[in-house]
């Protein structure tokens, strides 16, 4: 198995976050982002103040593993209540990419940063590591699943580090703002990679791990216009989606097919603006999905999306347009309708379903005389064709039951049709089921076990074209830092 260690330029990239972290530590003098008291969820202490950092780091998971962290109060918050308990659900609210929630309170704290400065800063650093295992009958590839692309292996597939700030959304008497980087090191770096961002390790020299600068933007809150407006500027991920690359963002470890051929960062600029309690609209303008600006692949393509959640709060609909352009042939420029349908059943049962259709034109014929782009695939077009139009559609429904604060169990059916097989290789139908558990040990660890069966139903596309359906038994462990 081949492992290499990260760049030059990855390490340099990681000390320059924990060293702006410093600035954001109170004992440094810094005073803009420091808070005249902790969030009110901080884990509290007699004695605290004569700890040392590795004693207040141990603190924490010792009080959060034996239940002992002190309860906090509800925090303010704008808008229709939260539908779900998080955790054990990796969300409370109905989600919606490119903006944080408008109208809620970050009260979080993590290990970290109550290890640096008792959680006193808004600025935040954290993460997770997150090892995964997987038994495949698969030998030598697991695709097109993800994220255990690699079979019958244990894996590193995400060792992440957030610095973050979020900007005050609750209040509405002044404009503010926030941050967010990622460093993101593992095997999943290829599920988020974007030409241009370090893309190289992927496309010339096909490593099996990588660095990515996943998540790099900033956020306005302008609280005047209608209920609130965010203006989020930079590399953000699409915006659609149940499903994130973010390891801990997600219902199960392994992630639908539908999610593996989608866009995964766009680079650019949206709006979301919350027009009341239950009405939300966003507008973008990106370079296209997962090319750097800089890139010959970047082209001006925009993002329409609406999210109308219901008064009683037990559903919610998220249209979105993502990425429309001419949708000629460039790297990865698929032109995106997606919809999503949350609903809830009871107060422990919901569920969430995600459609999509995409499409490229002009796309290589396989075997013709014009070369696709590196890193992608060439369609199966029909005889005589050098190029072809090239659609998708999928559609997949998470189910979930709320077995207790620290318990759910998810079922998954995923159906994806790449009608030319420009996304996975083999034109064929797919289809693939997957029951999990997820458990919490306190709010810092999760175990998530999982069977998978899936299908290709028009011919063999598994393990290389060996195999027409894969069973899997895999699981992941994240440790929150």
């Amino acid at each position: 198995m081949r492992r290499t260690k990260p760049s030059r330029r990855a390490r340099y990239y990681l000390c320059l976050i924990l060293w702006g972290a410093s600035f954001s530590n109170p004992s440094q003098g810094q005073q803009a982002d420091r808070q005249t008291d902790p969030p009110p969820d901080a884990p509290k202490s007699s004695n605290t103040n004569t700890k040392g950092f590795f004693a207040r780091w141990a603190d924490f998971y010792r009080q959060d593993w034996s239940g002992t962290v002190a309860s906090s109060p509800t925090p303010a918050r704008r808008g229709v209540p939260s539908p779900l308990d998080s955790p054990p659900f990796p969300n409370s609210d109905w989600s919606y990419g490119g903006s944080p929630v408008i109208g809620e309170a970050d009260t979080n704290t993590y290990p970290l940063m109550t290890a640096i400065n008792e959680a006193r800063s808004r600025t935040k650093i954290y993460g997770w590591i997150d090892p995964t295992v997987n038994f495949s009958t698969s030998t030598n590839s697991n695709s097109p699943e993800a994220n255990d692309l690699y079979s019958n292996r244990l894996e590193m597939n995400q060792f992440v580090l957030y610095a973050e700030r979020l900007p005050d959304s609750v209040q509405r008497d002044h404009i503010d703002w926030g941050y967010h980087l990622t460093a993101l090191y593992g095997t999943d770096y290829r599920f988020t990679i974007a030409k241009g961002y370090f893309s190289g390790q992927l496309l010339n020299d096909h490593r099996q791990y990588g660095f990515d600068p996943t998540l790099e933007y900033v956020d306005i809150y302008i609280p005047k216009v209608a209920q609130g407006m965010t203006v989020r500027v930079g590399r953000f991920i699409s915006v659609p989606g149940i499903e994130a690359q973010l390891a801990p963002n997600n219902y199960i470890f392994s992630h639908s097919l539908l999610y593996a051929i989608d866009p995964f960062t766009d680079t650019g600029l949206i709006a979301t603006v919350k027009m009341n309690a239950q009405w939300l609209v966003q507008l973008g303008i990106t370079g296209g999905h997962d090319v750097a600006l800089w890139t010959p692949d970047a082209k001006p393509s925009g993002t329409a999306c609406v999210s109308y959640t219901t008064k009683s709060v037990n559903d919610n609909f998220y249209l979105c347009a993502n990425g429309i352009n001419g949708g000629k042939y460039a790297y990865n420029n698929l032109q995106q309708y997606d919809g999503t349908w949350y609903h809830k059943f009871s107060k422990t049962v919901h569920m969430a379903t995600e459609s999509w259709y995409m499409y490229e034109r002009d796309v290589p014929a396989v075997g013709g005389t014009i070369q696709p782009e590196t890193g992608a695939n060439a369609a199966y077009c029909l005889p005589g064709e050098h190029r072809c139009t090239a659609p998708e559609y999928a559609l997949v429904n998470f189910l979930q039951k709320e077995l207790s604060v620290h318990d759910f169990v998810s079922f998954r059916s995923d159906f994806l049709d790449d009608k030319k097989g420009q996304r996975t290789g083999y034109a064929t139908k797919y289809s693939e089921n997957t029951i999990a558990w997820c458990h919490w040990f306190g709010t810092t660890v999760q175990l998530r076990p999982e069977l998978r069966f899936e299908r290709a139903w028009d011919r063999k596309a598994y393990d290389y074209g060996r195999r027409q359906n894969q069973l899997t038994v895999a699981s992941d462990l994240i440790f929150h830092f």
